[in-house]
């Protein structure tokens, strides 16, 4: 092999060798975007964002009876659990609205986040206080679009429980949500995971859990 050819040969070996360490570099690692910050897209759909893994909780061994207290949460028992996989999971918000959505259990978990303690109350039963998180229920309902005719909301739970809410309420102080977290963990299955409903200043009776279906008439 002559002079020219061992260069050019020594050349193609350079290009190659340049083009292998590009495709192969790490690009730096982005700082997590905080939970609160991820916005929703313009189809409804919230963009993904780094999420730890979520198991469904556990049962404890002994459910205490209704309007019992829960030791392992001091809160009491309302409702008939209902075991429900996060990954099926599906929140759904239907009727007077002009984008019904479907909304997986890590999309709800990227949306903005709210916090709240406050006291539920079951008139005559108990009263519970704790920490609350998760999406303003304001926030979804703009991402559906309440139509003008839609005055009321109807939240059906898995149990088979449903209630009712009258929009007005709602947009009221803007501290309704639908809680993801007791306490800074997943909600325990007993009191409502994956999803329920956290309304303060409302009956203990208007917190529906194990949340599937948001109704709009």
């Amino acid at each position: 092999m002559n002079a020219q050819k061992r260069a050019y040969v020594h050349l193609i070996f350079v290009l190659m060798g340049a083009l292998w360490a590009a495709c192969s570099a790490h690009s730096p690692t982005a700082a997590p975007t905080p939970v609160e910050d991820i916005p929703a897209s313009v189809t409804g759909t919230p963009t993904l964002c780094p999420l730890p893994t979520v198991i469904a909780p556990t049962p404890p061994a002994v459910i205490p009876g209704y309007a019992r207290l829960d030791e392992t949460t001091n809160l009491h028992v309302t409702g008939v659990m209902k075991e429900i996989d996060p990954v099926a999971y599906r929140l759904v918000v239907t009727g007077a609205v002009t984008t019904p959505l479907s909304l997986t259990y890590d999309e709800l978990r990227c949306m903005p986040k709210r916090e709240v303690r406050t006291l539920l109350v079951c008139p005559g039963f108990f009263e519970d206080e704790a920490t609350w998180a998760g999406v303003p229920l304001d926030y979804i309902l703009e991402m559906a679009g309440v139509a003008p005719e839609g005055s009321e909301l109807v939240l059906h739970g898995a149990d088979g429980y449903t209630a009712r809410l009258k929009l007005d309420v709602v947009y009221d102080g803007n501290r309704h949500i639908l809680a993801y977290e007791w306490e800074g963990e997943p909600l325990p299955a007993l009191h409502g995971f994956p999803l329920r409903a956290v309304f303060p200043q409302q009956q203990g009776n208007k917190w529906v859990k194990w949340l599937l279906e948001i109704e709009i008439q």
